[in-house]
């Protein structure tokens, strides 16, 4: 009831503030979606197919000072599954300008990494499984963020006063393991629950062809194990949400034609702790034949050394790709 209170109260703030201003900007994304599977559901609850309708518009205005505002909401609607039939708020927030930092505040995206396949470091927002099992999509996460930058590099804090739960495919939905997962009663480390108030520190600096970043992190993980109990006489598996402190670090650099990648972290847990890092390179061949057609091969690494233990699949893998970019003048 608080939160929601919280979000109105927000809510209704930056529409006053939308209202009182003269230049508006709005656009974003409509999607329709459409999923057939060659394979029979292996649970009677599952269907061949499914289709889905995605809508996410952007509001965005910047004031001659230099101060934006921006409000994403994000709705979903699925044909066959429920849990992925859902509504966030991806953006809603003020960003304020000082000299010399920057303060957003409210509801906001915050990506860290650089590698391809595996994004290790990316740990402010939740993940949006239902949108996407490879993970890219994320939950709006609240937060303040603070950003102080310097000739000598980045400093970043961040508050986040609200914990969001991961979402996962319901019984209904066809790419979901062979147990449910019961969503509606996660449990928590911390006697706060998602209420619990999570810190961030993060630094970052370039130097000459080379990105260099390195984060504390302390507060709830976003990835949960989990608990194996009966609900309603059937096998369900609980969320749980350790208390973490986590340092990681990503650096990239750009040689030529080359970009090399690499992110790795140590994580502090009440279960097991661990190093984790995955790393390789880029190369891309620009302008194949004198068009406008660029290609790009990606070889990486994934190391984990909890091995089977790990909650990732991709604990000692080399991963290959291939990105071919066509008359993508960005």
């Amino acid at each position: 009831m608080k939160l929601t209170f919280l979000i109105l109260l927000v809510l209704a703030s930056c529409l006053f503030y939308a209202l009182t201003v003269k230049a508006h900007e709005l656009n974003g994304s409509l999607s329709i979606e459409g999923r057939f599977f060659t394979e029979n559901p292996l649970y009677p609850e599952q269907e061949h197919g499914n289709g889905s309708i995605a809508i996410a518009p952007e509001y965005y205005h910047e004031r001659p000072d230099g101060s934006s505002f921006i409000f994403t909401p994000f709705l979903r609607i699925d044909s066959a599954d429920s849990e992925r039939t859902h509504f966030d708020i991806r953006e809603l927030n003020f960003l304020l300008l000082g000299d010399p930092w920057e303060l957003r505040v409210g509801i906001s995206k915050v990506f860290w990494g650089v590698t391809e396949f595996v994004h290790l470091i990316d740990i402010i927002n939740q993940t949006d499984l239902v949108e996407d099992i490879q993970g890219e999509d994320k939950l709006g996460q609240p937060m303040v963020h603070l950003s102080i930058p310097q000739d000598w590099g980045v400093f970043d804090f961040f508050v986040l006063p609200y914990f969001r739960e991961r979402t996962f495919p319901g019984q209904d939905g066809r790419l979901r393991a062979g147990i449910i997962v019961d969503t509606d009663n996660p449990v928590y480390e911390s006697g706060a629950e998602e209420k619990h108030v999570d810190f961030a520190l993060r630094y970052s600096q370039i130097f000459d062809s080379a990105d260099f970043g390195i984060y504390y992190f302390k507060g709830t993980g976003r990835e949960p194990l989990f608990i194996q109990t009966i609900s309603s006489g059937q096998p369900v598996l609980r969320p749980y949400y350790q208390q973490i402190d986590q340092v990681g670090m990503d650096l990239q650099m750009v040689p030529g034609n080359w970009l090399w990648k690499m992110e790795a972290l140590y994580q502090d847990n009440e279960n097991k702790n661990f190093f984790s890092a995955t790393g390789g390179f880029e190369y891309t061949f620009f302008g194949l034949g004198d068009s406008m057609i660029d290609l790009g091969c990606i070889a990486e690494y994934a190391y984990d050394n909890r091995d089977d233990e790990a909650t990732t699949s991709f604990e000692n893998d080399l991963l290959l790709g291939l990105r071919l970019a066509i008359n993508d003048a960005a």
